[in-house]
């Protein structure tokens, strides 16, 4: 198989039909690194809209709990990427995610705005970073796929286009950006699980690191002193320079998902799909709201 052989078989399929197929191509088999990356990051910029970061907060499950969080979202959202939404697997992901987002009241701009960055940031990130940029085949089949994960949650007025979700997001971002003590917490505690995963004393290099990747305006608003220009000058090649690495390299033959990454601490004996994420109680750690339809099937 050639470097390109695996794009010269995306750009044959349909992106609106075979959604779900190229977006696995391209998470397991094209960007499995760069897509943990921008995953990351694009949950991470969500908590600098008060109302997702203030409730984090309030349930602890991004500050007492981090690696599980981190674990059990990283799982949920892939186990439909490795399995589709019509697979028993798949199903039960999407259920126990609309189970847990079902106990919070949680506003439908909130949770498209966080379907939003799915779409948008791994793009924004391959571009920048990646091997390649993403063909246009895999940018729609991305939009698809998480349209389709948008319409079994619930949600409202979900964009159509990939331009319709990165519109979306810029403007709620430009509208809702703001300083919350409480968020910063939660961002701290994430900043601080990245940091975990490598040796002790690498921890301040990590945290520059990590903070140089980030934008000005996730920067202004939990009021991180910005990295030297030269710092994030120098952070933001290397990443570069690894994607032109990666280039170099014969292509991937066996898929990799987010459960064989290695920042998956939890779970080293495996786990069952339907006992990951959170069962909040009524009233307690921030669940102000119990639905009815918190137990239901996913539509």
């Amino acid at each position: 198989m050639k470097r390109f052989s695996r794009l010269e078989q995306i750009r044959r399929m349909d992106p609106y039909e075979e959604a779900t197929e190229i977006y696995r191509l391209s998470v397991a088999y094209e960007f499995p690194w760069d897509f943990t990356r921008a995953m990351e990051l694009a949950l991470y910029r969500t908590y600098a809209v008060p109302g997702i970061g203030r409730l984090l907060a309030r349930t602890a499950e991004l500050t007492d709990r981090t690696q599980k969080r981190y674990d059990d979202t990283s799982l949920l959202l892939d186990t439909i990427v490795e399995h589709g939404f019509g697979s028993d697997e798949g199903r039960t992901a999407i259920r126990r995610i609309n189970q847990m987002h079902r106990s919070y009241d949680i506003s439908d701009d909130d949770m498209r705005y966080v379907l939003c960055t799915f779409v948008v940031m791994p793009k924004r990130w391959i571009d920048a970073y990646g091997w390649r940029r993403m063909s246009r085949h895999e940018t729609v089949a991305s939009a698809v796929h998480y349209r389709t994960l948008g319409r079994h949650m619930g949600i409202k007025d979900i964009p159509e286009t990939y331009e319709e979700f990165e519109t979306c997001l810029d403007t709620y971002e430009a509208a809702h950006f703001a300083w919350d003590p409480d968020a910063r917490r939660v961002s701290d505690a994430t900043l601080d699980l990245m940091a975990s995963w490598y040796p002790g004393p690498l921890a301040p290099l990590l945290r520059t690191t990590t903070l140089a990747l980030l934008d000005d305006s996730l920067l202004r608003t939990f009021r991180y002193p910005p990295p030297h220009a030269t710092t994030r000058a120098w952070v933001r090649r290397a990443v570069r320079l690894r994607g032109r690495a990666v280039r170099l390299l014969p292509p991937r033959r066996a898929p990799h998902f987010a459960r064989q990454n290695w920042e998956i601490k939890g779970y080293p004996y495996g786990y069952r799909i339907a006992d990951l994420g959170t069962r909040p109680v009524p009233g307690v750690r921030g669940c102000p709201v119990r639905h009815p339809a918190a137990d239901g099937e996913a539509g």
